[in-house]
């Protein structure tokens, strides 16, 4: 006879994907003169946009998925002031973490229903409850 489990969100579970992402938006982030500023969110992601609103170009905003990775391993990516447009990315993620010379960012992400506290990856991550992945795993 076939055994049945109940259904639940998860990392693989693909209709947690699908479906239009729950809003979150944070402005006005200040990661001037190498202040390190940490994102939680609340659910998984689905995807992340980060818009730089500084008006000098030479004010770059560096963004990382953790903090050894933007401080000490080099695993960010920049985006200008200036007016540049906003980088959008589809990413599974619990955190981010932004610094630089920027003195006016906003991220906006559409959340799954996944929670975080759901999340256990011991295999890339070795901080804390394993929620998010490390800088030594290539993040």
């Amino acid at each position: 006879m076939a055994e049945f489990t109940r259904y639940k969100v998860g990392l693989h579970n693909v209709g947690s994907y699908q479906v239009a992402g729950k809003p979150y938006v944070t402005g006005g982030l200040d990661p001037a003169a190498g202040e390190l500023i940490q994102i939680e969110f609340p659910f998984v992601t689905n995807w992340i946009t980060v818009i730089n609103n500084d008006s000098t170009a030479s004010n770059s905003a560096k963004v990382g998925f953790s903090k050894l990775g933007l401080m000490t391993a080099s695993r960010y990516f920049e985006i200008p002031g200036g007016g540049v447009a906003p980088c959008t990315f589809d990413v599974k993620a619990t955190q981010l973490f932004i610094t630089g010379s920027s003195t006016n960012v906003s991220v906006m992400a559409g959340l799954t229903f996944i929670p975080t506290d759901t999340i256990d990856n011991p295999n890339v991550s070795t901080v804390g409850a394993y929620k998010n992945w490390t800088g030594s795993a290539g993040i």
